[in-house]
């Protein structure tokens, strides 16, 4: 066995392994959602999660700390009096939220104005 790959082998039995990784279509199946949205996620450091090389991989606590982000309370409680609101949405999404567009002229009168074209199709050459 070559000697890079003996170094990653525990050296005693009492050293722990290494961790188990997961690749998004496991996640997603475990959740009930698309790869795709975990892959988006990943992408846009909204969950944690590890790359290898272009692969998106997730440990056992990134799963618990997804599932953790991605949590909601209820709002109200069971008695009828209010609960305290809990923040669920992650800083990340908090900050993006706040960022959103404000409403532009042409769509507070609600009328909708045509933008000029880039370029003609035929343009003449003189």
């Amino acid at each position: 066995m070559p000697p890079a790959l003996v170094c990653l082998r525990p050296h005693t039995e009492n050293e722990s392994a290494l961790p188990r990784l997961y690749r998004p279509e496991e996640i997603a199946e475990a959740l009930g959602c698309s790869a795709w949205w975990v892959k988006d996620r990943a992408r846009r450091s909204l969950i944690p999660h590890v790359r290898v090389g272009r692969a998106y991989r997730f440990t056992a606590e990134h799963f618990a700390e997804i599932v953790r982000l991605n949590e909601e309370r209820p709002t109200r409680s069971p008695g009828g009096a209010a609960a305290v609101p809990v923040a669920t949405t992650p800083p990340v999404a908090r900050v993006r939220a706040s960022q959103t567009r404000r409403p532009t002229a042409a769509s507070t009168t609600g009328r909708l104005r045509a933008r000029p074209p880039r370029r003609t199709r035929y343009e003449s050459v003189a």
